[in-house]
């Protein structure tokens, strides 16, 4: 199955979804190694994307070495949408593939992300997409491996727009995404979306729903259920304020938040609303909550001055997890209890990186 970059809705109501900055990279990262390889290329390139769906991108520019895309993001109004995403590559003697932050894209300077200090802001599933795009070209031409260098038109001018520099990364964006597409992310679509999820769930009759913050955390709220229909899960993204209001309006009796920690530290503060571009943490108030289960005046200053709810996580001995943890989510359950204006049974649960459950914590039973 192919997804082309530009397709018309159906209807008004229609979501129609785009693609990823990173996905983007990797389309002008591969026809960026083809020119180099002697190919001719047509005005467009395809893709594999991590759901093993193919996708189709139109070239802005390619030439020896160099091309790049402009980003569709559908219906999501994401400040990258029409930007150009390009690449450099230059064919090396060392093995592998280096990535190399170019003009517009961001550079880690502090810790609690997923990248270290100093890397380039590719991350982890862009990084693994090029790589297993480009690899088997330079196997098959005999090459040992290659520069790839990412860049952005107007990257840091687009940056401006985010909470990135707060978080560290300077110079530009983050070449992001985790499944290639990206769906909308309009207060009014997405919000919609999630609501619709709930009604959907009670016109089956069921009156217990799973209220996620994307895939990761969904498959692993899956797998813990496995006797339940995917109706009763919903990934909520941000909006788990309108997914809570949409279970009181429509009778849900019970509703389960699966998060993790970046997120769950801004539900803990009673921020219903996560989205980065949002409300921040609330780390004077983690930081009283670490200081009331005994932690040091020095690890108390530590989370005050946290990065991310990563970075927090990072900080944190062992010892103090299991309480610390089920405390976010006792905080975060009876904010959003009461948000439900005490009509729905909110638990909340923590999982790791790994999608182990670490805490869990209900309130309104």
């Amino acid at each position: 199955m192919t997804v082309t970059a530009i397709k018309k809705s159906k209807s008004k109501r229609d979501l129609r979804t785009g693609f990823t900055t990173g996905a983007c990279a990797t389309a002008a990262a591969l026809s960026a190694i083809k020119t180099l390889m002697g190919e001719h290329l047509s005005q467009s390139v395809e893709v594999t994307l991590p759901s093993g769906k193919q996708a189709k991108f139109v070239l802005k520019q390619c030439e020896l070495g160099m091309a790049s895309v402009i980003k569709d993001a559908g219906d999501d109004p994401d400040c990258t949408h029409g930007a150009e995403i390009g690449a450099t590559v230059e064919i090396t003697q060392s093995c592998g593939i280096e990535f190399v932050a170019g003009e517009g894209v961001a550079t880690v300077t502090k810790a609690g992300l997923e990248l270290g200090i100093g890397e380039p802001a590719i991350n982890p599933v862009p990084r693994k997409m090029i790589r297993e795009h480009l690899l088997p070209l330079l196997h098959q031409h005999h090459y040992k491996g290659a520069k790839v260098t990412i860049w952005v038109t107007d990257g840091e001018t687009i940056a401006q727009k985010t909470i990135g520099r707060r978080l560290g990364l300077v110079g530009g964006i983050s070449i992001l995404g985790t499944r290639g597409t990206v769906y909308p992310y309009s207060t009014s679509a997405y919000a919609a979306s999630v609501r619709q999820s709930v009604e959907v769930a009670v016109a089956a009759g069921y009156c217990e729903m799973v209220l996620t913050t994307g895939s990761r955390t969904e498959r692993s709220a899956m797998v813990a259920r496995p006797n339940w229909s995917e109706t009763q899960f919903a990934q909520a993204g941000d909006f788990f304020g309108v997914g809570i209001r949409a279970a009181a309006r429509y009778g849900i009796k019970k509703i389960t938040l699966v998060t993790m920690i970046g997120k769950l530290c801004k539900l803990a503060g009673g921020t219903t609303m996560t989205h980065v571009t949002g409300r921040a943490i609330q780390f004077k108030l983690l930081a009283q909550e670490v200081a009331a289960l005994g932690g040091s005046a020095a690890l108390c200053q530590a989370v005050l001055e946290a990065n991310t709810g990563r970075h927090l996580f990072t900080l944190l001995p062992e010892a103090l997890h299991g309480q610390f943890f089920t405390r976010l989510c006792q905080m975060a359950a009876h904010h959003c209890y009461e948000y439900s204006h005490s009509k729905v049974i909110v638990e909340v649960q923590l999982i790791d990186f790994d999608g182990s459950l670490l805490a869990t914590a209900c309130h309104g039973e």
